[in-house]
């Protein structure tokens, strides 16, 4: 009697044990796991752009929890998301600068039109920048072989502030490139 296939977590899994058959299994979770972070910065940024104080903040947090959401997926680690709202809190905290800033820039909306245009250069690019750090923490952790319940947040300040700076190079290449292409 022939078994009936049983249906996977998400989607993403379904794409690794579609990519397994020409990479191995690691190597498929790994380019899984950094597209879905590409993607969650990229719907951060965006989610700066929305004009209402603090709801922007939520937006991204949001987003940040379902990130971790579906990167324990594709680990295969348990995921809790009230652990994993405490996490990227704590985590967020460990990068002050770039937590504050996120914070004065949604305040800055209040401000009308000039706070409004200030915002909008200022906090989809730290919104994105945040989302894409905490990524990369959590696929670092993932890899190692930890879970939520060991992930201590003071341990990953360093690795958190070089993929920030990762991120925001990553940007300033896109946007040398994109200026290269329109000049004449």
């Amino acid at each position: 009697m022939a078994q009936k296939p049983t249906a996977s977590a998400s989607p993403e899994r379904d794409e690794a044990i579609a990519a397994g058959s020409t990479t191995t299994e690691t190597e498929a979770r790994d380019v899984l796991a950094n597209k879905l972070v590409d993607r969650f910065a990229v719907w951060s940024g965006v989610a700066g752009f929305v004009p209402i104080p603090v709801v922007d903040l939520l937006c991204v947090g949001g987003l940040q929890v379902q990130m971790l959401r579906r990167l324990s997926q594709i680990y295969n680690v348990e995921f809790s998301e009230n652990r994993g709202k405490v996490l990227i809190a704590a985590l967020a905290g460990t990068m002050i600068p770039a937590t504050s800033g996120m914070g004065a820039a949604s305040a800055v909306k209040t401000v009308p039109i000039l706070g409004m245009l200030a915002a909008g250069f200022v906090m989809p690019v730290l919104s994105a920048g945040a989302t894409y750090a905490i990524g990369k923490a959590f696929i670092q952790h993932f890899e190692s072989g930890g879970t939520l319940l060991d992930f201590n947040p003071p341990d990953y300040r360093e690795f958190v502030k070089a993929q920030k700076e990762m991120w925001e190079s990553r940007s300033s290449a896109r946007k040398s490139e994109t200026t290269t292409a329109t000049t004449p």
